[in-house]
């Protein structure tokens, strides 16, 4: 069974950086996709990022996009999520999952990822 592991998480102050990692135990196809996707309490799960495992095509969202980059590392079995210049707006549980071949037309739909990690809590104070 694959399972997805995050970690990085951590509480900080607007304006720092965070790392995060989900790690999978299974195996790795260069076309498929990993998501990012983040809870903020009260609210639905979000889109963040994603990446193919090749690392050739990337998403994100509108709101992070000019500050997380995501890149993936297949001897690692990793998928990173580095995030710079954090708001609190970014406060939330961040989950990353695995899905099917990537397209940019459905990488932000949480309904096509099938495997999910615990996630990983951010909080961002002002």
């Amino acid at each position: 069974q694959v399972q997805l592991v995050e970690s990085g998480g951590g509480s900080v102050q607007a304006g720092a950086s965070l790392r995060l990692s989900c790690r999978t135990s299974g195996r790795t196809f260069a076309r498929n996709s990993v998501g990012w996707f983040r809870q903020a309490p009260g609210k639905a799960r979000q889109f963040v990022s994603a990446i193919t495992w090749s690392g050739l095509y990337r998403k994100y969202a509108d709101s992070v996009k000019d500050r997380f980059t995501i890149t993936a590392d297949n001897a690692k079995n990793t998928v990173y999520l580095q995030m710079s210049d954090l708001k609190p707006e970014d406060t939330a549980l961040y989950y990353c999952a695995t899905g099917p071949v990537f397209d940019q037309r459905t990488a932000d739909d949480k309904r096509i990822y099938n495997v999910w990690g615990q996630g990983t809590q951010v909080t961002v104070s002002s």
